[in-house]
Formats: structure tokens, C-alpha cells, sequence
């Protein structure tokens, strides 16, 4: 990790980018969600219904990154490695979260027999999914070195998975 000090102004300018990072992650992933899901369960894709549900799983990572900003911005002399580590906790348990899911998706499509669809909105939504979640990966792993935050990387991890 980048170990640089940082004055007031820019842990500021940073933590300020961290929010909008979260707060994009968030929006973007309810949004992502809510399309890929519907789509998926219109179009009877298993794939494209558990990309949505795998959004909804970035989104608690999200939701985790954004409280523990807004709560080093209150008071910024507090212990941030408690809060962290909860956010680090979301993150772990979204993880498990989704290898559940996988399998079960998994064993539903080999017990229905089912060989894997290439739809319209699957291709669209994988194809801006890709853009956003590379430019929120570089955002992500450039601000979590520059704040030396375990829990803003592990977010860029997790982004990493997503695509």
C-alpha cells in the first residue's frame, strides 16, 4: 500500500471522492439490480437474474464504504479501524453470499438441463457493466491507497469479482 501523509486538504479531497464513489456504487447497483433481474426473469435467463442478484450483493458493500466515510467526515479523530472492519465484515459476508448463490444457480441449471442463453439486455447490460465497473476499480484502488483504507480496497476487490 501507497504510504504517503496526507494533509487535511487532501484527506479531505479524498475522503470526499471515497463518498462519491460509494454513493455511484450504490445508485449504480440498485439500478443494475433492478434491470438485470427483471430481465432476467422476463427473459428466463438464470445467468442474467443472478448478475442482478450479484449487484444487489455490491450494493451492501457499497452501503458499507459510504457509512464508514460519513462517519470518519463527522469526526475524523475517530478509531476508523473498528469502523472499518465492519465495513471489511459486509464485504466478507457478501462474498460467501454470492459463492451461495452461484452453486445454487449452479446445481439448478444442470438439474434442469438448461444451456446457458445469450440475450439483447444480457450483452447490453454486460457491456455497461464492464465500463463502469473498470472506471470504479481504478477510482476505488487509487483511493484506498492514497487513504491507506483496507476496507475502500476490499470494495475495489470486490468490484474486481463483478466483472
Amino acid at each position: 500500500m501507497d504510504s504517503i501523509a496526507l494533509n487535511s486538504v487532501e484527506e479531505k479531497k479524498w475522503y470526499d471522492l471515497a463518498l462519491i464513489l460509494g454513493i455511484f456504487t450504490i445508485v449504480y447497483n440498485l439500478t443494475e439490480g433492478i434491470i438485470a433481474t427483471w430481465f432476467g426473469f422476463e427473459d428466463e435467463t438464470l445467468a442474467l437474474f443472478g448478475f442482478g442478484v450479484d449487484s444487489f450483493i455490491e450494493l451492501i458493500s457499497g452501503i458499507g464504504i459510504v457509512s464508514m466515510v460519513l462517519r470518519i467526515k463527522k469526526n475524523p479523530h475517530s478509531n476508523r479501524s473498528e469502523f472499518e472492519r465492519t465495513a471489511l465484515k459486509i464485504t466478507g459476508y457478501s462474498f460467501y453470499a454470492l459463492v451461495v448463490g452461484l452453486v445454487v444457480s449452479s446445481v439448478m441449471v444442470i438439474y434442469l438441463g438448461k444451456k446457458p442463453e445469450t440475450t439483447f439486455w444480457g450483452v447490453v447490460v454486460s457491456l455497461i457493466s464492464i465500463v463502469v465497473m473498470l472506471f470504479l476499480i481504478y477510482g476505488k484502488i487509487k483511493t484506498g491507497k492514497k487513504l491507506q483504507s483496507d476496507a475502500i480496497l476490499a470494495d475495489a476487490n470486490w468490484t474486481k469479482v463483478c466483472i
